[in-house]
């Protein structure tokens, strides 16, 4: 999985990143509405939730009205310090989505803007699922938002985005490419305020195209069920899955009743 801690530049300034996405429209609103719908249809009672791959907590702050126990974590430092600001009865935790420990479940667990996608290979997929799973109480859901599959990706796409938040103004531009079952995007950045001028950074971003059936398959394996979502909600559509009964997968204990 890549560091976005250390190397994404982007992910290390969260007033950056939600200038930019601001910029381009992404309506967290009504996107967090269609998650809320998808879990309320499978455990109309839940009231707690986590955000795996939270960033600066856009989603979370809709969410945390629909399910008031809501918590949040991040590999990014730059992104949970937006959050702390922004939800500050929120609570958030520096973690690692492949290796999650924090000691207690939740009604739902959500990985949403593609965080799934910066895992490296299946194996990598399979214990990120089966760490958030294991984080689901019995009939718990599990909601993922792909990243492009191997079959609907545009390769050669070029992006753009121009925005003012503030005093700052930003402008981004992309070129995504393919090699073999990952995208590589390149971004260049142009990040000007009255007092401090003009400057210039680019980063990278691979990640992986997993097919339908491989994130399918995670997670069947972290012992969920499986439905994939299409025509509701924007980009790539959503994995819902549902915890069921009987062993945790990789752990030899049954799961609790």
């Amino acid at each position: 999985m890549c560091d976005v801690a250390e190397h994404l530049s982007l992910y290390a300034d969260g007033a950056l990143y939600d200038a930019l996405y601001q910029g381009r429209g992404k309506d967290y609103a009504h996107e967090a509405s269609v998650v809320a719908k998808h879990i309320r249809a499978r455990r109309p009672a839940a009231v707690s939730l986590l955000d795996v791959g939270c960033g600066t907590g856009a989603h979370l702050e809709h969410l945390v009205a629909e399910f008031p126990d809501a918590a949040g974590v991040d590999i990014a430092r730059g992104m949970l310090d937006v959050v702390r600001a922004r939800l500050p009865r929120v609570p958030v935790h520096l973690a690692d989505m492949r290796n999650l420990r924090l000691g207690r479940s939740f009604d739902a667990v959500v990985s949403l803007f593609c965080a799934p996608g910066y895992l490296s290979g299946t194996d990598e997929l399979d214990t990120a699922v089966g760490a958030m799973a294991r984080h689901l109480v019995p009939g718990g859901v599990l909601v993922l938002e792909p990243w492009w599959f191997p079959d609907n990706f545009t390769p050669g796409h070029v992006g753009r985005v121009l925005t003012t938040a503030g005093d700052m103004t930003v402008a981004r531009v992309t070129h995504t490419v393919r090699e073999g079952f990952t995208s590589r995007m390149t971004a260049h950045y142009l990040v000007a305020r009255p007092h401090t001028g003009v400057r210039h950074f680019s980063d990278t971003h691979v990640m992986s195209l997993y097919s339908r059936e491989q994130y399918a398959s995670a997670l069947t394996r972290a012992g969920c069920s499986v439905e994939y979502i299409e025509g509701e909600y924007p980009g790539n559509g959503l994995f819902v899955g549902v915890r069921q009964p009987g062993e945790l997968p990789g752990t030899g204990h049954r799961k609790e009743r």
